[in-house]
């Protein structure tokens, strides 16, 4: 049972290669046998667990074992009758009170990967201690499988539609009114995954022109991964530019994360994604509350924080990092550099349709352009810009080069001075006017990320550049 590891966000691997249907039994089978033993104790008052699953090939198939597995070992199951948005099945959770869910995704990872999220009772990502208990449970007992037809009759699994609440909550939460009287031009893109025209229909009605592209599930995602950064959103970006759009929004593949195309064709990184709605809930919707990033996260937030006299906390990279401190904490935003958040009075979930609309909504509430608004935040705040690179990276190499980052690491980067090391998820070197750089091995493919900040594109991808060759020279 080696091959099945649950990394940052779930487990993750290649469709027929280790990813089979046999594998995802066994998976199903695991989890049930925590939650009705070690997990049968949760404060959820339904006992019931959710399914829901992406545009992904066969993940509707996937979903259907799962539950036809977790429903033969005696767990009552709500199955999604369509593709959906993974926060959809994290507020089902919470609406119903359910002891957990399980989405069938591999998120924004290439068309060939498919993939499992555990959700826990409080509609966010299961702790680590939760995926090492699925991880020991498996292959210690027999498969149970029961056909589907048969456990729909006896009323183990229903089929349900889980995205119509979820939108309503969202519904409740933005101020569409304010958006609907601003007569802002929006491009969509879904990504050929999960968010379907939900903001289109969610703005219909009002001043807003919102066109919608790719829309349409698909298994190969138009050749492209569904990941909402370049050059994925090539075609969003030229067309905001060219169809003179104030702003052009993308959805990852399962619309847990926000990317932004700016009109004049450039993509704004996951950390002014934050930036934004930071800004958004505290000046404008005066809300309160603590500051939650990963390690990292971007220094102008460090910097709106220190203003503002707002509490931050770091974690390791992964959602479930963060979403522990929501629950522990009174948390106003939680995001990470890929531009996943959550938000205060929501669920400790990321959520890409709800970012999409407040982002609007700030815009709409300033009547002012996107661009306008990031020109005040450069000149209050200074310019940060944020790069990443991942590369394939040799599994005989990746010992030897955290071995070097951690004994020697370098003491300059190009011709800064390294003035802090930190170690806690791979290793980022923090320089003397607070450029840093960072490598770190992925949790969820083979290979290695390589990030960096800066005041500059130019330095930042110099800073690339330069991590990129510490790698490459390890022998």
């Amino acid at each position: 049972m080696g091959e099945i590891k649950f990394g940052t966000d779930g487990w993750r691997a290649v469709i027929s290669d280790t990813f089979t249907f046999d594998n995802v039994k066994k998976v199903a089978q695991a989890m049930a046998d925590y939650l009705n033993n070690e997990g049968r104790d949760t404060p959820a008052k339904d006992k019931r667990i959710v399914i829901g699953y992406d545009t992904r090939f066969l993940s509707e198939k996937y979903a259907e074992l799962m539950a036809c597995v977790m429903a033969a070992n005696g767990i009552s199951i709500i199955l999604s009758d369509r593709a959906t948005p993974t926060p959809s099945v994290s507020y089902c959770i919470k609406d119903k009170g359910l002891r957990g869910g399980v989405m069938i995704t591999a998120s924004h990872n290439p068309a060939r990967y498919n993939g499992i999220k555990f959700k826990a009772y409080y509609g966010g990502s299961a702790p680590l201690e939760v995926t090492k208990k699925f991880e020991s449970c498996l292959g210690k007992s027999e498969i149970r499988f029961e056909p589907l037809g048969l456990l729909k009759e006896g009323g183990m699994i229903t089929v349900e539609d889980i995205v119509t609440k979820h939108l309503g909550f969202i519904k409740k939460y933005v101020h569409l009114g304010v958006i609907k009287k601003a007569k802002l031009k929006v491009l969509v893109d879904t990504m050929y995954g999960t968010g379907n025209r939900y903001i289109a229909e969610l703005l219909a009605g009002g001043n807003c022109k919102v066109d919608t592209i790719h829309s349409e599930a698909n298994p190969g995602f138009g050749g492209i991964n569904p990941e909402p950064i370049m050059p994925n959103l090539k075609e969003l970006a030229d067309k905001t530019k060219s169809g003179k759009y104030d702003i052009g929004i993308a959805t990852d593949g399962d619309a847990d994360r926000l990317g932004i195309a700016l009109p004049n064709g450039k993509l704004m990184t996951g950390h002014k994604v934050m930036t934004l709605l930071l800004l958004h809930l505290y000046e404008d919707r005066k809300m309160r509350g603590d500051v939650v990033q990963t390690i990292c996260g971007t220094v102008l937030i460090d910097k709106i924080c220190k203003k503002y006299g707002l509490k931050t906390h770091e974690t390791n990279v992964g959602f479930k990092y963060i979403a522990e401190k929501i629950i522990a904490g009174d948390v106003l935003v939680g995001g990470e550099e890929t531009g996943g958040v959550a938000f205060k009075g929501y669920l400790p979930e990321r959520d890409g349709i709800l970012s999409g609309l407040l982002i609007l909504e700030m815009m709409a509430a300033r009547k002012k352009k996107i661009l306008e608004i990031l020109k005040v935040i450069d000149k209050e705040y200074g310019t940060y810009e944020y790069r990443r690179l991942d590369m394939k990276y040799p599994d005989a190499k990746k010992a030897k080069l955290m071995e070097l980052l951690k004994t020697d690491p370098p003491k300059k980067v190009l011709d800064k001075d390294v003035v802090t090391v930190k170690a806690t998820d791979g290793y980022k070197l923090i320089c003397d006017d607070s450029s840093w750089l960072m490598l770190r091995l992925s949790g969820t493919e083979p290979i290695l990320r390589i990030y960096s900040e800066a005041p500059s594109e130019k330095k930042a991808l110099a800073m690339i550049a330069f991590g990129k060759k510490i790698a490459d020279n390890i022998a």
